[in-house]
C-alpha cells in the first residue's frame, strides 16, 4: 500500500486554517480554488471536480474539532482503496503546520496521486496565507 505524506508550515493563525478545512464543502472557494473548481455535497459524500478535469466522490468520514482533522475516502475507480487525512497543529501565535497523508492502492498511482497531493498543499498555503 501506498502512503504518502506532505506537510507545509503556514503563516496564518490555526484557528483560521482549520475553519477552512473544515468547510468540506467549499473547497473549491476557501481551501484550494482553481486546484478544485467545483464541490457538491450528497448525503455524506462531497463530488470533487479538480482542475485537471478529474472528478471524485469522497466520503467525508470525520471531521474532528478537537483535533482539527478532516478524513475522507475515495469511493472507486481508479482507486481499490483510498484513506486521506488534512490535519492543522498550531505553531506559535500565528502560524500553523498543514499536514495531508495519504494511504492507497494500487501502488502503481501513487506518483500521479503525489503530484496532485504537492500541487494542492501549495494552493493551500498560498490561499491561507493571503486570505484575511
Amino acid at each position: 500500500m501506498a502512503s504518502i505524506r506532505r506537510e507545509v508550515h503556514i503563516a496564518c493563525p490555526a484557528a483560521r486554517a482549520w475553519d477552512a478545512l473544515r468547510d468540506v464543502g467549499a473547497l473549491h472557494t476557501r481551501l484550494v480554488p482553481g486546484f478544485v473548481t467545483d464541490t457538491q455535497l450528497e448525503g455524506g459524500d462531497r463530488i470533487v471536480t479538480f482542475g485537471n478535469g478529474m472528478v471524485a466522490r469522497e466520503r467525508i468520514i470525520t471531521v474532528d474539532d478537537g483535533a482539527r482533522r478532516v478524513v475522507w475516502s475515495v469511493v472507486g475507480a481508479p482507486f481499490t482503496h483510498h484513506n486521506a487525512s488534512a490535519q492543522v497543529f498550531p505553531e506559535g501565535d500565528n502560524g500553523c503546520r498543514f499536514v495531508w497523508i495519504a494511504d492507497l492502492l494500487p501502488n502503481e498511482i501513487a506518483g500521479n496521486i503525489t503530484v496532485m497531493i504537492e500541487q494542492g498543499i501549495g494552493v493551500i498555503k498560498t490561499t491561507l496565507e493571503r486570505s484575511p
